[in-house]
């Protein structure tokens, strides 16, 4: 096969998103002391991760050194469940710090773990059944016809993803405002107590809003344009097509650490400490509320 430059580009992403993410599974993993509900859901998102740049890379091996149409199908799964999972986590953390806020006196509980564990299952069984699919059959090898803009997965198959994201973006923003109302108001409730409502009731509030158009603004633009080419297009439109916007797409998977975990200062604690050379998994950490994630 020629080989294609954009295969290459995504080969590259795939690379810088194993190893950012991998870091993140490793310090998640090895530190006891990040068992809290919010350092599980990092950690489940940067698995996601992990996984879909480890997929990238061996799509790529696998179309240019090992063609076979079984094993595209195993790393076509294989992509459609890490994707799947990064993006139903994203919704899972964003539960979470609305619940921490919503139900702040009863957050640390054994509710919250048992809540964590379930979305967990569900996040994760959810996605190796849409990855699975392909698989057992629902691919467009013998039906050429029904093929996607991402062969071999079939249109339907698409679409039921696509509808999926837009799903949960539409939860995602809705709890992200929710939060917003409840972080404003309570800083209004303190502002006012000490007597300097203005400047302390504003600052919290750009706050608020910046963070929220971090984060869903880096979500929606990195999704947005697959989602809605994936409802509109077909296997007859230039494959050029499928690439601008699957790329953004992938640099979501880049941009997750970066938001939910490297800015969080337990993991910054962990890290610098890896950095000195002087790493011990018995150092004392502790867990704050999600809203530091």
């Amino acid at each position: 096969l020629i080989l294609n430059p954009w295969d290459v580009v995504l080969c590259i992403s795939g690379t810088v998103i194993s190893c950012e993410n991998a870091i993140v599974v490793v310090v998640i993993f090895y530190t006891p002391t990040f068992r809290a509900p919010m350092f599980l859901l990092i950690g489940s998102l940067a698995t996601a991760d992990l996984l879909a740049g480890l997929g990238l890379i061996l799509h790529f091996a696998f179309v240019y050194f090992i063609p076979s149409e079984a094993i595209s199908l195993l790393t076509v799964g294989l992509l459609v469940t890490s994707f799947t999972a990064s993006v139903s986590s994203l919704l899972t953390i964003t539960i979470d710090r609305y619940l921490s806020l919503y139900n702040a006196l009863t957050y640390y509980s054994e509710r919250t773990v048992t809540r964590t564990y379930i979305m967990l299952i569900l996040t994760w069984g959810a996605s190796i059944c849409y990855g699975l699919l392909p698989i057992m059959g629902w691919n467009c090898l013998k039906e050429p016809s029904a093929c996607s803009i991402v062969k071999p997965l079939m249109k339907n198959h698409l679409v039921v993803l696509s509808v999926s994201f837009f799903m949960v973006f539409a939860v995602m923003l809705q709890l992200y405002v929710q939060i917003c109302k409840i972080v404003c108001r309570h800083a209004h409730q303190i502002a006012v107590q000490r007597h300097f409502l203005a400047s302390s009731h504003y600052v919290t509030t750009q706050k608020g809003m910046a963070t929220l158009a971090i984060i869903l603004g880096t979500f929606a633009s990195c999704w947005l344009p697959f989602a809605v080419y994936s409802l509109l297009g077909d296997d007859t439109y230039p494959a050029l097509y499928t690439y601008i916007t699957l790329l953004p797409a992938t640099y979501n998977s880049m941009i997750n650490p970066v938001i939910y975990a490297f800015r969080n200062q337990e993991i910054q604690k962990v890290l610098w400490t890896v950095c000195c050379g002087c790493f011990s998994s018995t150092m004392p950490f502790r867990s704050h509320s999600p809203s530091d994630v």
